[in-house]
């Protein structure tokens, strides 16, 4: 049996999101390289990390369940990443408007005693408006959505900037696909309600 369960993130995201099943959890940042490796498929990359990450918070862990998550933003399977300044954002924005951009959300759930691990990539489409230049520089100076696969935030003013989404967790689209999770959690005994 496990003695608690925890999420391998730092992201306030993830962490708003796992607080709705209301099961006790703590968070740890696993500090780990994102980078895609040389030939990897986005949705390769995003499982590979998720379970990266988990296995990373396990070696301290050994008897916790350990949450681990990736999202990779593709436009056209290119990886699109966290733009981290104002100029990148604004270029990833323009190239997506009036486009559909898949999130491949990995989410993994490591039970270290047992080596039990289950791992999977939930995708979500979202298709664009077709912004202008000045909707674009606007929306970015209210929401600065550096720190975010795909430069928009849809649990935030990023809605408005959003035609249309497809998928069967929205969840996943910001970032923890909790019906995905919720599953996991009962093969491992825990049972949400």
């Amino acid at each position: 049996m496990y003695s608690n369960l925890i999420l391998a993130s730092s992201s306030i995201y993830r962490r708003e999101l796992l607080t709705r099943l209301q099961l006790p959890f703590t968070c740890i940042s696993p500090e780990v390289d994102e980078s895609p490796l040389e030939n990897e498929l986005p949705q390769e990359t995003a499982l590979r990390l998720a379970q990266v990450k988990a296995k990373k918070v396990a070696l301290s862990n050994p008897n916790a369940l350990i949450i681990g998550c990736d999202q990779v933003a593709t436009l056209d399977n290119i990886q699109l990443g966290k733009p981290l300044t104002h100029d990148n954002a604004t270029k990833q924005l323009r190239l997506m408007r009036g486009r559909e951009v898949i999130f491949h959300s990995a989410l993994c759930l490591y039970n270290p005693a047992t080596q039990n691990m289950q791992a999977e990539v939930v995708p979500y489409v979202v298709k664009f408006r077709n912004l202008s230049d000045a909707q674009i520089e606007s929306y970015l100076i209210k929401e600065q959505p550096y720190e975010c696969a795909g430069s928009a935030k849809s649990e935030g003013l990023g809605i408005a900037i959003i035609e249309k989404m497809t998928g069967e967790d929205p969840n996943a689209l910001i970032g923890l696909p909790l019906i995905k999770l919720v599953s996991m959690l009962q093969i491992e005994g825990v049972n949400v309600i």
